[in-house]
């Protein structure tokens, strides 16, 4: 999962485009979903664990990162109000909503890459369409951790 097979000049891992955060994420919980359901939401890995948790009946916990994925479990076309964000290495980071992929690297680089229109993310709107990336990634930038260097 997640590894580039020389896409984008890359053969490794270690990049925040689709090829190398996208992993599969399956559950299947009885009484809660549906046989044969299938949820294209961009969700984090971080939510697991507060799934799990609620799953099992166990106690919210507001000291971990996450959010429950139950809600996605039982209604797949659910809203989700979190993107996914992944970091690599360090103030590196990916904001990825269903639509958008925002990425601001360490050096203050950014780029913008529009999901409806380019799966692939060979089109970076914020070199294509400077004026349209900035409406859209200033909406994005508040899911960025606020110490850029981390």
């Amino acid at each position: 999962h997640g590894m580039h097979i020389g896409e984008k000049q890359h053969w490794e891992k270690f990049t925040l485009f689709e090829e190398s955060t996208r992993v599969p994420l399956i559950f299947i919980a009885p009484g809660v979903t549906r046989p044969g359901a299938a949820c294209d939401r961009p969700v984090s890995l971080l939510d697991v664990y507060p799934t799990l948790n609620e799953l099992c009946g166990l106690p919210k916990r507001n000291d971990i990162d996450g959010t429950s994925l139950v809600p996605l479990l039982k209604d797949p076309s659910a809203r989700r109000k979190r993107p996914a964000v992944t970091t690599w290495g360090r103030g590196s980071h990916s904001v990825r909503t269903q639509r958008w992929r925002y990425i601001r690297y360490a050096n203050g680089s950014e780029e913008l890459y529009d999901h409806g229109n380019d799966p692939d993310e060979f089109t970076n709107l914020v070199v294509s369409r400077p004026a349209h990336a900035k409406k859209i990634t200033s909406g994005l930038q508040k899911w960025l951790p606020s110490d850029p260097t981390k």
